[in-house]
């Protein structure tokens, strides 16, 4: 007798390396990155305990997140564009992938920032970057976006720039 269902077509298997050798293979590229020039360690100045997520560090994920995906939707969608013009699509390639990671390495040190003013366990913090060094994330440009974010008063008298943004961020959530 036969099923009444269809058959199933055998499942195609991908040639992407996915779970443990992936993992492994980007925790190989954690660890080969370098401290950040001008890494910095915050101060602990902990907010009261809260079990709720801040909001403007909701609106700094929505914030980054919307400007990274743009950035990966360029590059991929530039094969449609310069898909014949191999010096064109290059260029114009690894500017949006650069883009899209330093928005990415700026959120990641920023949210690492964060964590570690509130007095968060070294060891925990380097658990969640997946990283023996958080000073690979942590930069001067973090602290500042952090600054903005949570209103912090500048000590030079031209405001840093990601500061500035980041006090937009909060004031218009994302």
């Amino acid at each position: 007798m036969t099923s009444p269902h269809p058959r199933r077509r055998p499942q195609r298997r991908s040639e992407i390396p996915r779970g443990p050798q992936q993992t492994a293979g980007l925790q190989e590229v954690r660890d080969a990155l370098p401290p950040a020039p001008g890494s910095c360690t915050v101060a602990p100045a902990p907010l009261p305990a809260d079990e709720g997520v801040p909001p403007e560090l909701l609106a700094l994920v929505t914030y980054h997140c919307r400007h990274i995906n743009a950035y990966l939707a360029r590059a991929q969608h530039l094969k449609t564009l310069h898909g014949d013009s191999m010096k064109q699509w290059q260029r114009l390639v690894l500017y949006a992938l650069t883009d899209a990671l330093a928005h990415n390495h700026l959120l990641v040190g920023t949210l690492a920032a964060y964590l570690q003013r509130q007095d968060l366990d070294a060891d925990l913090l380097r658990r969640y970057l997946q990283s023996p060094d958080p000073d690979r994330y942590i930069t001067g440009e973090a602290v500042e976006h952090l600054d903005g974010l949570t209103g912090a008063v500048p000590e030079e008298a031209a405001e840093p720039v990601w500061t500035g943004i980041g006090r937009r961020i909060a004031r218009d959530g994302g």
